[in-house]
This record gives C-alpha cells, structure tokens and sequence, in this order.
C-alpha cells in the first residue's frame, strides 16, 4: 500500500513559510550520524578497536532527528492522526478536531519544554556527565527543552493557520 501523496502547498498561506530551520537541522544530524557510524565501522575493520564515543553521539544525533522530524511533521500538518475520526464527519467537524490537535500537542510540548528546563540546571548545577565519554549531560540535554520549545511554537502556528483558514463547504 502506497503512502498518500502529500498535499500541495496552498496559495492562501496554509502551508509555513519557511522549515529551512528543520531541513538543516536533518541534513546535519544525518551527516553527522553517516559519518561517524563510517568512521566506526572503518576502525572497526582495519584495528579490531572502536571509537567509545560513537554510540553516545548516535543516540544523542537519533533523538535530535526525532524531535526535528516532530517538528517538521507538526509544521507540514503530517503528523498522526486517527483518519476515522478526523475525515469524517461535518466541515465544522473536522475543523475542530484540527484544531483540538494542534492545541494539544502545543500544550504537551510548551510542557515538555517547561519541565525539561529543570532537567538540564540539574544536571548542570549536579555536575552529571554522560556516562560513555564524560562529557557534561547538559550539553546533550539542553537541545531537548529547546527543540520541543519549537515543536510547541509549530503546532501554535499550525493553530493559527487552521484557526484562520475559511471554513470548507
């Protein structure tokens, strides 16, 4: 089975401007993730040893790739939904449920962003390192109260845009 077609961007400003942020954020985090698992997999093959850090980095560049991907998907109106519930049912309906959506996933996010803010000062007033390369934890987890901080301004601009998009006939 075929994955729909995504729709064309509209002319009436239904799509955002912009997800340059996004895109780049991807292309890096899946550069980076191609380069050092090649790295790893060379020294691998030709001493028999491997980079310690390699992993710590994988993990850290996936989960990046993930909230990116998140927040690509909120801005493009792609993310998951029930189809039963949101295609069916009356103009008005649907609207709604849209809009319901997109308002939850911002308070979930803007709620995320709020409580991981309190993750990242303890672990930078606790001295937490990571625990593969030593590293201090808060620079691997100051990027999530950040990132999930843009999913939440995307899914309020998704918000928006349903909010002031015409009602459909």
């Amino acid at each position: 089975m075929s994955s729909p077609e995504p729709p064309p961007p509209s002319p009436d400003g239904d799509t955002p401007r912009s997800l340059a942020l996004e895109d780049w954020l991807t292309v890096l985090a899946m550069a980076g993730l191609a380069l050092i698992t090649f790295a790893n997999v060379l020294v691998r093959y030709f001493t028999d040893a491997s980079f310690a850090w390699t992993e710590e980095f994988s993990v850290f560049l996936m989960i990046v790739l993930a909230l990116v991907g998140g927040s690509a998907a909120v801005a493009r109106d792609r993310h998951i939904r029930i189809e039963f519930f949101s295609s069916s049912g009356s103009a008005v309906r649907r609207r709604r449920l849209a809009q319901l959506g997109a308002l939850m996933v911002a308070v979930l996010f803007t709620l995320m962003a709020a409580l991981s803010v309190r993750l990242v000062w303890d672990d930078y007033r606790y001295g937490e390192t990571s625990p593969g390369i030593g590293v201090p934890q808060w620079w691997y987890s100051i990027w999530f109260p950040l990132l999930t901080a843009l999913i939440a301004l995307r899914a309020f601009g998704l918000l928006l845009r349903i909010s002031r998009r015409p009602p459909a006939p």
